[in-house]
């Protein structure tokens, strides 16, 4: 099974594409990592980065506790993933 990337956390381990397998139609997913919903908050560049940095700003809190692993680092995810910030 392929995993797929969320745009703005990183997070690697999605089990759909965030934006379709021709990357024009939203899933409307929602990552566990930092809660974006695919198609609605991330339609637009401008809205990606402002929702990225916000949910950076207020402490990076995971969407799906369950779900963080124990050695979760944001700057290593965000570093394999190439995401550049402020």
């Amino acid at each position: 099974m392929k995993n797929y990337t969320c745009h703005v956390c990183g997070y690697p381990d999605l089990d759909e594409a965030p934006w379709g397998d021709d990357e024009k139609s939203p899933s409307y997913n929602i990552c566990p990592c930092c809660g974006v919903e695919f198609g609605y908050e991330d339609s637009q560049d401008i809205a990606l980065i402002a929702y990225r940095n916000n949910w950076i700003k207020k402490g990076a809190k995971w969407f799906t506790p369950s779900l963080k692993p124990d050695n979760w680092n944001l700057e290593e995810q965000l570093r394999r993933s190439n995401i550049k910030t402020n």
